[in-house]
């Protein structure tokens, strides 16, 4: 058994307020959750305008199907929503 997680450390250069950040960031997560059949929420950076952390949790039963289905998000995100600018992604294995 794999568990993957993916942090994605996200720039929304377009965001007056916290409030508008929220209108933009929850399409993202559902979708991600519909897409990917995947448990999405967001980790850091609440109090920030701009910026925040993404985590995503993916498991099968095999490592490499794992990591490729992770790297997909990833893929995902910057072609379906290039407003958003990808400061740091990471994947991890457990």
């Amino acid at each position: 058994m794999a568990i993957g997680l993916l942090t994605l450390h996200l720039n929304i250069p377009a965001c007056d307020s916290l409030k508008d950040k929220r209108r933009q960031i929850k399409p993202l997560i559902s979708r991600l959750q519909r897409e990917f059949n995947i448990s999405v929420a967001e980790l850091d950076y609440q109090d920030k305008w701009s910026e925040t952390l993404i985590g995503c949790t993916y498991l099968s039963n095999d490592g490499k199907h794992t990591q490729r289905s992770l790297q997909k998000i990833i893929t995902w995100v910057e072609n379906h929503y290039p407003q958003f600018y990808i400061i740091q992604e990471k994947i991890e294995l457990f």
